[in-house]
This record gives C-alpha cells, sequence and structure tokens, in this order.
C-alpha cells in the first residue's frame, strides 16, 4: 500500500502517531519518525520486525527543528512523498476569559503552528519530486465546541483550514492533504486527561456520546490514515473526516 515510500510520521513516539508507524511500516514505507521527547523505540521496534524507520527528535514548534527533520528525511530515502502530522498537546481546562496568554501559545504553538511549519516544508520537498500527500490530525472538537477548551478548539478547527488552503493550492502540482478528526481514542494523552478531575466528567460524557458506544482505537485512526496516503485516496484532498464512531453525526 505504501511500498517504498517515504513518509515522515511526527508525535511518533506513543498513542496514535506509534501507531500509524508500525502500520505503514507494515505496508513497505521507509520512515522518519519524529517526536519532541527524545524516544527511539517505536523507530528500533520497527527495525527489528524487519521495517525501515530512522528516529528524529523534533519539537513541531520549532521552525529550525522541522526544517531538519524534513533535511533527514530527503537525506536517508532521497525524497519525501508523504506525512503524517499528528504531534499535539491537550489544553488544561479553563474558561476561554480565565486563558493565560502562556497556556495560548503553548497550545496553538503545537497545534497549529505546528502543522503549518510541517506542512511548509514537506510541501517543498514533496514539489521536488512531484507531488505527495499529506494528512494531519485534527479533531471532533475541529467540527464542534465544548466548554473549557477554547485554545484547542482553535487550533484544531485552524488545522481543518490549512488542509483546505493546501488541498486547493497544491492540487495541480500532485500534492493532495486531507485531516482526519478522531474522537474518543484510547491513547496515552486521553488516559492522563481522564486522571484530571476536573476533565473526568467531562471526558465521560464525551464518551459516551459516540453512537458506537465505545472509544476508538489508534490502529482504527492509523488505518485511516495508511489510506489516506496511499494511491487508493488518490481522488481525495481538501477532506475532513471524522473517526468518531458517529459522534459529530448526532
Amino acid at each position: 500500500m505504501l511500498e517504498g515510500r517515504s513518509i515522515i510520521v511526527t508525535g511518533a513516539a506513543s498513542g496514535i502517531g506509534a501507531e500509524a508507524a508500525r502500520r505503514f511500516a507494515a505496508a513497505g514505507a521507509r520512515l522518519t519518525l519524529a517526536d519532541r521527547a527524545a524516544n527511539a523505540t517505536i523507530a528500533e521496534e520497527i527495525r527489528e520486525t524487519g521495517g525501515i524507520a530512522q528516529f528524529v527528535a523534533a519539537d513541531v514548534s520549532d521552525e529550525a527543528q522541522v526544517r531538519a527533520m524534513v533535511a533527514q528525511a530527503v537525506s536517508a530515502y532521497g525524497r519525501l512523498d508523504g506525512a503524517f502530522n499528528n504531534a499535539g498537546v491537550d489544553q488544561q481546562p479553563v474558561a476561554l476569559h480565565e486563558v493565560d496568554l502562556a497556556e495560548w501559545r503553548r497550545v496553538t504553538e503545537v497545534d497549529l503552528t505546528g502543522v503549518f511549519l510541517c506542512m511548509k516544508h514537506e510541501i517543498a520537498a514533496m514539489l521536488d519530486n512531484g507531488g505527495g500527500a499529506i494528512v494531519n490530525t485534527s479533531s471532533v472538537l475541529g467540527a464542534i465546541a465544548v466548554p473549557k477548551s477554547a485554545a484547542y478548539i482553535a487550533a484544531k478547527h485552524g488545522v481543518i483550514g490549512l488542509t483546505r488552503a493546501a488541498a486547493v493550492e497544491y492540487a495541480r502540482r500532485g500534492i493532495r492533504a486531507n485531516a482526519i478528526l478522531p474522537g474518543a481514542i484510547a491513547t496515552p494523552m486521553f488516559a492522563d486527561a481522564e486522571k484530571d478531575p476536573a476533565m473526568a466528567a467531562q471526558l465521560e460524557a464525551v464518551k459516551e456520546a459516540h453512537p458506537i458506544n465505545r472509544m476508538g482505537t489508534p490502529a482504527e485512526i492509523a488505518a485511516l490514515a495508511a489510506y489516506l496516503l496511499s494511491d487508493a485516496a488518490g481522488y481525495t484532498t481538501g477532506a475532513a473526516i471524522p473517526c468518531d464512531g458517529g459522534f459529530t453525526a448526532t
């Protein structure tokens, strides 16, 4: 499905990113796995099972580190064919009028500016080899809103806008861009948020609101990302696709 393709995955150390790395490797991709946590375990795991992967410590909110990440992918594999821009952080639950500017910047610099910086340098590299495919992780909160998450919601809405802008701008130059909107997914980030008493009740209500009546798995998001990066999705660009057990359909 992705045989021989050079693909970047950000936020690859755990959760959705790590599962996507496994899925892409099994489909034959040559991977550059990035995370700001200096944790190369997932790359080592993939190499031990016969896959091709390198790890890059990179903070996606730092342009110099993003530039170096893309350059390392091109240096190792000769080109860049795809990217899954998945790195993100959550927000401390607080009403909009009480959001500290530092917290606003912390969230938006990773969740929105980080996606912009990745796309900027990934697209430049893809243009050098005639095209490619980008998948960005947004959220169901990129389509709807809940209380006490204004910074996160603004950033994830912005990711959808960036995705659509890129899709329109680069469609005739061979680059596709799509966004995935995960619902409640059983990831370490979700588990950590559940430990916060201020968030636990809200997250439980969100989980129960999914008509499919369960949380999703990282593997289900990874499968959708792999499809969108593949030629099977060759006519799909500019889409914002919920993977949320029907949550946004209610």
